[in-house]
């Protein structure tokens, strides 16, 4: 009986450890499709940022089925995306200048005891006009644009005015109104001339 009783015991301990695993198995494979379906339940299908501009542009308004005697819905389009105004679309021209075989000369006269950085987009590097002075730039294919700040970090005030056929003359000045400071001269091809 010993022998059968422990016969009987090791049987059981090896049943034991067989159902003991599948348990603790079972419930793992089943766990990632508990956790999934708990985040599917937990999380926003359909969160709010992307019913609005710009995200909004891929959704489409289901279509509902169509019952006798119904009129059918259309799918809404998104509204286009509206483009900001270019500067030369909101503003009037500062000043025109008469170009010369399609090229302009602009001459910079710093009015300010600051030194001022300027340059002229796609042209010239980097520049440095010293205070109480003027430069010459010649021989510009419009569109042009010269950016300028001063190097002192202080306000700029610019006026322009046609010189002469060809020539544009841009003056600097210190200013404390914020709303009267410049950094950016654009001159387009018809020759009109934009400060921002």
């Amino acid at each position: 009986m010993n022998k059968r009783y422990q016969n009987l015991r090791t049987q059981a301990g090896l049943l034991g450890a067989i159902s003991g695993s599948l348990l603790i198995g079972l419930p793992a494979g089943a766990m990632p499709r508990m956790q999934t379906e708990s985040l599917v339940s937990q999380t926003n299908p359909s969160p709010s940022i992307f019913q609005e501009a710009p995200y909004n542009r891929t959704r489409r308004e289901p279509i509902s089925p169509v019952t006798p005697g119904a009129t059918p819905t259309q799918p809404t389009a998104p509204s286009p995306v509206t483009q900001p105004p270019l500067p030369e679309e909101r503003q009037a021209p500062t000043a025109m200048v008469m170009l010369m075989d399609g090229r302009v000369n602009i001459r910079l006269v710093n009015e300010t005891g600051a030194n001022i950085s300027y340059q002229v987009i796609g042209d010239t590097d980097q520049r440095s006009l010293q205070g109480k002075s003027d430069v010459m730039l010649r021989d510009l294919s419009p569109p042009v644009s010269v950016t300028f700040r001063r190097e002192d970090g202080g306000l700029i005030s610019v006026t322009t005015q046609p010189s002469e056929k060809g020539m544009l003359e841009a003056r600097f000045t210190e200013t404390t109104d914020l709303g009267m400071d410049r950094n950016t001269m654009r001159i387009q091809e018809t020759g009109a001339v934009y400060l921002n």
